[in-house]
């Protein structure tokens, strides 16, 4: 991507555990004009990478900073709203991590005003942006896999645990995010279950169930309390499945499927292909992308509606799991 930054200039709202990796992607790209954080140490340690920007521990000097053109949030979720609706009123750009918001109301007001005002929001569902994810879509475009079965992710660690959301609103976005992203379409239902070990009320695992038209189906599994780090996705295809290891790096196609003939069902198993990607950073692909949406003023790839859609399902499936896994209708969010 070819960018044009001269007076593209980016602040990073919240630079400790994620926003660290933001401040250094941003400066790399040479837009990062001022870092906030309320940590001492997490300033010192945006000195250290990026020692000529500007810091700050109130967000405020960011909001009245007329030279600013983009800010980037990556605070407590619960913050998320707050700090964006700022942002926004104050005439800038804005890249939010995810989620976009902790209930759809919030999520639809920030979607509205950015439209209704020429502002570009964001939404950080960096997977969308894996080169790996990339790959997977273009190779269920071709009809290789024939069709589309069923996809199934597992985001799977040890820590780190929240208190502020549960595991399903802090790890299932991204799984969402993918699903619906290749999939194509938001499910006709979700059904969820989860349990709580640590925190009443705050479920620390969950499984989920979403049911697309055509009998696709996608299953979620997400925790925190897992004893090794897991990130896998499936995608089972008519003719062939593809596998996806983020821990290890893998992308692989199996040549398998269940041939049926004269009523009777046997097993064809074929080869196991690795498959090559481009290995840049994602994140940096993410941050390359505000920054050629605030050049541009087109809606990047994860745009607030994109959000919007990933929340719908995260708070469908909430009320699922307060049911004790009753299958949720869900219906697309409708931007005005």
């Amino acid at each position: 991507m070819n960018l044009i930054t001269q007076n593209i200039k980016i602040a990073v709202i919240g630079s400790s555990y994620w926003g660290i990796n933001l401040v250094r992607n941003f400066n790399e790209l040479g837009v990062l004009e001022s870092v906030c954080d309320q940590s001492a140490s997490s300033l010192e340690k945006t000195k250290e990478i990026a020692p000529a920007v500007k810091t700050t521990s109130n967000y405020k000097d960011v909001l009245n900073d007329k030279n600013i053109n983009g800010v980037v949030i990556a605070t407590p979720a619960i913050t998320h709203h707050k700090l964006a609706l700022e942002f926004l009123k104050a005439g800038k750009d804005v890249l939010v991590e995810k989620p976009l918001s902790l209930n759809i109301d919030d999520g639809y007001n920030l979607v509205k005003y950015s439209n209704a005002n020429n502002r570009i929001l964001m939404v950080g569902h960096v997977l969308e942006y894996h080169p790996a994810i990339i790959k997977i879509q273009q190779i269920i475009s071709t009809g290789d896999i024939g069709d589309l079965h069923y996809v199934y992710s597992n985001r799977l660690n040890f820590g780190k645990v929240r208190k502020e959301e549960n595991i399903l609103w802090s790890f299932a976005p991204h799984d969402i995010a993918i699903m619906l992203r290749i999939i194509g379409e938001m499910p006709v239902s979700v059904s969820a279950t989860g349990a709580e070990y640590l925190t009443p009320s705050v479920p620390d695992v969950t499984l989920t169930n979403l049911s697309f038209k055509n009998k696709i189906k996608g299953h979620i599994h997400v925790s925190w309390l897992h004893p090794f780090k897991e990130h896998r996705l499936v995608v089972i295809g008519s003719k062939k499945m593809i596998t996806f290891d983020d821990v290890t790096k893998n992308l692989s196609l199996y040549d398998q499927h269940v041939q049926i003939k004269n009523n009777s069902l046997t097993p064809i198993s074929g080869n196991v292909s690795d498959i090559s990607y481009q290995t840049k950073e994602p994140l940096k692909i993410e941050c390359e992308a505000f920054v050629e949406a605030i050049k541009t003023r087109k809606k990047p790839l994860t745009d607030g509606e994109s959000g919007l859609k990933v929340i719908q399902v995260l708070a469908t499936a909430q009320n699922s799991v307060t049911k004790h896994g009753i299958p949720m209708k869900i219906e697309e969010p409708k931007i005005a």
